[in-house]
């Protein structure tokens, strides 16, 4: 149904990744958190896809995510009032003033007739207000970043680059005047960055060349800025792209000089993916979330597997160098050996307050993307000292009647995740929200369900 190429991430243990000195003494478990139960926002019918989401400090709430009409003749999703005549797929907007509560009707905040894609949507660290969203405009995929300092009321639209080709899987990250925006054409990646809040922008190639011979295809999958001006990216090299039948390569790209020269490291090496019937060629592919804290510590959280085709497992690991040097990948799922973890999702605040979200099949092994047996869920984990200890998991997903891909019995769960990401923000109040998707099949339709810590 999709023409963009889906989700990807993975990871499996190299040697460039270092023991912490000085690492957190052992703390007490952290209580196990409470949610809402999931609320569906969106459209009734869908057709709602891979979902983004920021909180403000002044109890805003934002989700911003792709939503299809009749793709490709599917007869799916529902017509969006507030623009009729949308491309599909177009951008659509909802948002929270009260930390998540209640929410806004749905509306299309950069309307056009042609299609749009990949969503992000960020909030600025340095003021807690101002909004920043990026997606891809038309079928060359331009990126366009826009702006708000109305709490989404009003954007200001740019275009910020001149390539005028196909580019894909945009990752947005700011802090105060810094904007970057990381996004690739196949070996290709580039970074569009403004240091005046998006007023101008300069775009460069990240590596000065392809990233073909050292890491494969690259699709970024998270970034952030810390206080310094730091500025991290997470990268998942794709080897047989097309395909993803070779290893992926996940890795960092690092600036300490407001994105005028890059390093990378690798953090680790999956096998190929599970094989999956899901029109995407890496929709169960391996991928890399990253976080940083208010004390300018790097969180990473990814899939891997070590044997090809084989179910991947969930990893967490965290520097406190700056990404100098890495703890050594923990395994935070707690789903038996042999379910399939994908799309890792994180956020974190100061004081080591981390926060995880991942899928997985526990409930009813998907043998291959269209397997009626499936039950996937969304799983939660937080840590107070930086993922030293981990608080009991928590599930966020649940049966809701009226959605023919989700289940109660025998066991609860639903058919397939719907986009190539979930996210988590943490909101004013210092509570978890969560947006992800569910569907039939990665050809959909699908929906987008909220949860909120209580």
């Amino acid at each position: 149904m999709h023409t963009h190429p889906r989700a990807r991430r993975l990871g499996v243990l190299l040697a460039t990744i270092g023991l912490l000195a000085g690492a957190t003494a052992v703390a007490a478990v952290p209580p196990t958190p409470s949610f809402s139960a999931p609320v569906r926002l969106g459209f009734p019918g869908g057709d709602d896809w891979e979902p983004s989401i920021a909180a403000d400090q002044s109890g805003h709430v934002h989700a911003f995510w792709t939503h299809y009409v009749n793709y490709q003749g599917s007869g799916a999703g529902d017509i969006d009032p507030t623009c009729a005549d949308c491309g599909s797929p177009h951008m659509d907007l909802q948002i929270s003033s009260d930390g998540g509560a209640n929410w806004s009707s749905p509306r299309a905040p950069f309307p056009i007739l042609t299609r749009e894609d990949d969503p992000q949507i960020v909030v600025d660290p340095a003021d807690g207000s101002t909004v920043y969203a990026s997606y891809m405009q038309d079928n060359h995929s331009s990126q366009y970043v826009a702006k708000s300092t109305d709490f989404g009321v009003h954007w200001t639209t740019m275009l910020v680059e001149p390539l005028s080709r196909g580019t894909d899987k945009d990752i947005l990250a700011v802090r105060g005047p810094a904007v970057y925006l990381v996004y690739h054409t196949l070996m290709k990646i580039f970074v569009s960055q403004s240091h005046d809040g998006g007023a101008t922008w300069t775009t460069d190639n990240l590596l000065n060349g392809t990233t073909n011979s050292q890491f494969g295809q690259s699709l970024p999958s998270g970034g952030a800025v810390d206080s310094e001006g730091r500025v991290f990216f997470a990268w998942n090299g794709y080897n047989n792209n097309g395909q993803a039948k070779g290893t992926v390569n996940l890795f960092i790209t690092k600036s300490l000089d407001n994105g005028s020269t890059w390093t990378t490291t690798r953090i680790d090496t999956s096998q190929a993916p599970p094989q999956c019937s899901c029109g995407g060629w890496a929709f169960w592919g391996g991928q890399m979330a990253l976080a940083i804290d208010g004390s300018d510590r790097v969180y990473v959280l990814w899939n891997a597997n070590g044997t090809k085709f084989g179910p991947q497992r969930v990893y967490f690991a965290r520097s406190n160098d700056h990404g100098v040097t890495w703890s050594t990948p923990t395994d935070v799922s707690g789903a038996p050996l042999g379910s399939n973890n994908v799309f890792p999702a994180l956020t974190a605040r100061a004081g080591g307050d981390v926060r995880i979200g991942w899928m997985d099949d526990r409930n009813g092994f998907d043998a291959g993307g269209d397997d009626p047996n499936a039950r996937w869920n969304t799983y939660y984990r937080s840590s107070t000292d930086g993922g030293s200890t981990w608080s009991a998991e928590v599930k966020l997903s649940a049966f809701v009647a009226g959605y023919t891909y989700k289940f109660a019995t025998p066991k609860d769960g639903y058919l397939q995740p719907y986009g190539d990401y979930f996210e988590m923000d943490i909101n004013s109040s210092g509570k978890t929200v969560a947006l992800w998707g569910e569907g039939n099949s990665y050809a959909g339709p699908g929906n987008i369900w909220f949860a909120r810590q209580q």
